[in-house]
């Protein structure tokens, strides 16, 4: 049985055009930031509506190199994308977030979809008449394995990177960015164990929330690290010096280029009060506890229902939605552990922020309750009405904007966002000359440089990155071998319900030595190559230099969190789901010799 998946779609590229020239014909050097983006936006709809006129296409005009040039790209999107299936989670995260970013790794991370399309072979949403995709062209599934040193290509739709990031906006990364993250999802996850280890149901409740808090947390910490071992600082610093030689010996370069750092650096500095300020709001206050987030949500679907031009029908629309709303929230919470999550963090948030922006629960915290934040935690946790979900309901029965306004949930909730977004807005003022100084530099750099073959950041466009299947030496006497088999899945093994539990059909597999045409005494399980992957490139295909599918890229280890900013091939690796142990899976595992039956296989 194929699942539907509402929601998800497959966008799959028809091609794409340099329309740079057709977007510098709207812009001037006169413009303002904010006209010139307006001009910009105007502009690439006008493109990509006459791009699909007539068609059932999808096209968007995307910026490279920090708006220096303009592409075109028109896709084909599927809406019936069904789920074939997946291996266990025990499987699929093996090594959870203890092996996350992290080589040697034995996790089965994938799973298998299919596009579905009308009867006539275009697009459709989901319809049970709805027919597979009869693709132009399939990837051969290769179980030749990889050695080192085999070619290896990857393509995939990568998220963001920040190469030509300077040394200003580098600076505020490390020691604004990352260092607030770590220091305040530290005392965030120090408080969560606590609770977990302390009763197994909280343990389930906050199992994910654990590990998508320790996901960056870790990346944070990583990614300063090896910034710090690569030098990229004095590399940035150094490149800033020779485009400041260069643009000084030219009177035109100079004219042209000669504000473009001093943009930057002023940009930073400006806003980097603004920006210590929201990154403690964000990490301390608004994804710190869960409750005012809740209750600023649930009060703003309230006023709509209660709102007197609302329709009667819709106010129970909009009650059901909270009631809804409210028991997947409740189902993940325990009001101890957000309770000491407030009290921590907003202490962290008290004293490292400016008091100008304090929002009003704080100055109540240390006026009122004399700065002592688990006296008010517990209050607000023992009377809120969005700490407990029976009280909530209640209150639904009868809402009232009188009493909601005197909840301390929602008083927390909404100080804190008034904060906010007063940031965001002097924030975004304040990104405009940084805007304008990195495609300033951006197009200096490339000028400077004309034979250099440049990349542009990534964007969530379509991208190639091509290299080898590699192993790599990390420090002084330490190897890493380029690949990792299922013996290691077994010597990792830990306890059921752990991030290391090992299946027992997996392991009756194993120790039968019952690999099929898969491996003889063992089998891969990941390899590494060095390509250049970020986040978004998660299922991009590994292919070799025959074109067939040795892999899907998942991970990298630890050395790669400086390559959004910094990527080093010597260094960096990409994790892969090797071929071989995804049809050893699908085959000996969940029998489903069906789709096995489907691919084509090299042996």
């Amino acid at each position: 049985e194929e699942l539907p998946n509402p929601g998800i779609t497959a966008s799959i590229l028809q091609r794409m055009e340099d329309v740079t020239d057709q977007v510098n014909a709207v812009l001037n050097d006169k413009m303002s930031e904010e006209e010139r983006a307006a001009a910009i936006n105007a502009i690439s709809k006008q493109i990509s509506a006459k791009a699909v006129q007539g068609t059932n296409l999808h096209a968007q005009v995307q910026d490279m190199f920090e708006g220096n040039q303009f592409f075109l790209l028109v896709y084909k999107i599927y809406q019936d994308v069904r789920l074939v299936g997946a291996p266990a989670q025990s499987m699929g995260k093996f090594g959870g977030d203890t092996d996350n970013w992290s080589w040697p790794r034995h996790t089965a991370d994938f799973c298998m979809m299919r596009i579905y399309t009308g009867p006539d072979g275009e697009p459709a949403p989901y319809n049970t008449n709805n027919i597979p995709l009869k693709p132009k062209h399939h990837l051969p599934v290769s179980a030749k394995g990889v050695q080192d040193g085999d070619f290896a290509m990857i393509m995939g739709f990568p998220g963001t990177t920040d190469r030509f990031l300077t040394s200003f906006g580098l600076k505020e990364t490390m020691d604004v960015t990352n260092d607030i993250r770590y220091k305040v999802r530290t005392e965030k996850l120090r408080i969560m164990k606590e609770g977990m280890d302390a009763a197994a149901a909280t343990r389930i409740q906050y199992a994910s929330k654990y590990a998508s808090c320790a996901n960056y947390w870790k990346y944070s910490h990583e990614q300063n690290i090896a910034l710090e071992n690569l030098n990229t600082m004095g590399e940035k610093e150094k490149i800033e010096r020779e485009f400041t030689a260069w643009v000084n010996a030219d009177p035109a370069r100079k004219a042209k280029y000669g504000n473009a750092l001093t943009l930057i650096k002023e940009g930073y500095e400006a806003m980097h009060p603004y920006n210590v300020a929201m990154s403690y709001m964000q990490e301390a206050a608004l994804q710190g506890p869960e409750v005012p987030l809740f209750a600023f949500q649930v009060a703003n679907t309230l006023e709509k229902a209660l709102d007197a031009d609302t329709p009667a029908e819709m106010k129970g629309m909009y009650l059901e939605a909270i009631k809804k709303n409210a028991a997947g929230f409740f189902k993940d919470f325990n009001k101890d552990v957000d309770k000491n999550l407030m009290a921590a963090l907003f202490k962290i948030y008290s004293d490292n922020v400016a008091a100008e922006w304090h929002p009003e629960v704080i100055n109540l915290i240390n006026k009122k309750y004399k700065g002592n934040y688990e006296k008010f935690a517990k209050e607000l946790s023992d009377k809120s009405i969005f700490t407990d979900e029976a009280r909530l309901n209640a209150f639904l029965e009868k809402p009232d904007m009188k009493k909601l306004n005197k909840d301390l949930g929602y008083i927390t909730g909404k100080s804190l966002f008034e904060v906010y977004q007063k940031l965001s807005g002097e924030m975004s003022s304040m990104r405009s000359n940084i805007a304008k100084g990195d495609r300033l530099f951006v197009n200096g750099l490339m000028a400077m440089e004309p034979n250099k073959v440049w990349a542009p950041n990534a964007n969530s466009t379509i991208r190639l990155t091509y290299g080898n299947v590699k192993s790599y030496k990390p420090r002084d006497a330490v190897f890493y071998d380029y690949y990792t088999t299922l013996t290691g899945v077994m010597e990792k093994e830990g306890p059921k319900g752990g991030e290391f539990e090992v299946p027992q059909n997996l392991k009756d597999l194993y120790y039968a030595k019952n690999f099929g045409r898969y491996g003889a005494d063992n089998i891969s399980v990941n390899f590494i190559t060095n390509n250049d992957i970020t986040g978004g490139n998660s299922g991009s295909p590994v292919i070799n230099g025959n074109g067939e599918l040795i892999g899907t890229a998942f991970d990298g280890n630890s050395e790669a969190m400086s390559g959004d900013i910094d990527f080093e091939e010597n260094l960096q690796r990409c994790i892969n789901l090797d071929a071989r142990y995804m049809l050893f899976i699908v085959d000996k595992i969940a029998n489903a010799q069906n789709l096995i039956n489907e691919m084509t296989i090299v042996f």
